[in-house]
């Protein structure tokens, strides 16, 4: 039986055309998005890198499906996908969009839809802000850390994130 080709996808840091006469064209580069988790019950935001292959701390030993009854009386979490972007007068919040995930470590079960986490992230990189899905409290706990993380790049993002955060 012959082996099933594997798909594979590279991430390409910096210009993906450099010095490669084509090769690398449209090529996306993930340098400048961060998956930034959210636990809705803490109340806490914090960068897991380990998100960008779906191996993040909440993720981990966790078996994911998209029926939300699988981890029924779960904890509640948004991955918030940021990208940053630079303007003359520096960085800035160009990206921000939000989707669900719902974890029961006790079950080792995970409600979230993979198409969504992957389709936000492409929105993200487009520069679109979608953050309307989330609760008020997570919405403030992002705010915080957005600001918190760099005031200047807050101040210098699109108004309407600052609106839809606020």
């Amino acid at each position: 039986m012959a082996e099933k080709k594997k798909m594979e996808f590279n991430i390409i840091k910096n210009a993906p055309t450099d010095g490669h006469k084509g090769y690398g064209i449209g090529s996306l580069s993930l340098e400048n998005v961060s998956p930034v988790i959210i636990d809705v019950e803490e109340g806490t935001a914090a960068v897991d890198i380990g998100a960008m292959h779906a191996r993040s701390v909440v993720e981990k030993g966790i078996k994911f499906t998209t029926n939300r009854e699988d981890s029924e009386g779960g904890k509640n979490y948004w991955l918030v996908w940021v990208t940053i972007e630079q303007k003359p007068e520096g960085g800035y919040y160009a990206g921000v969009t939000a989707c669900e995930m719902v974890v029961n470590r006790e079950k080792r079960r995970g409600y979230k839809i993979l198409a969504d986490h992957v389709n936000r992230m492409d929105k993200s990189m487009k520069r679109k802000i979608m953050v309307d899905n989330m609760d008020e409290k997570s919405k403030h706990v992002l705010a915080d850390f957005l600001r918190g993380f760099d005031e200047a790049m807050w101040n210098r993002s699109d108004e309407q994130l600052r609106n839809e955060l606020a």
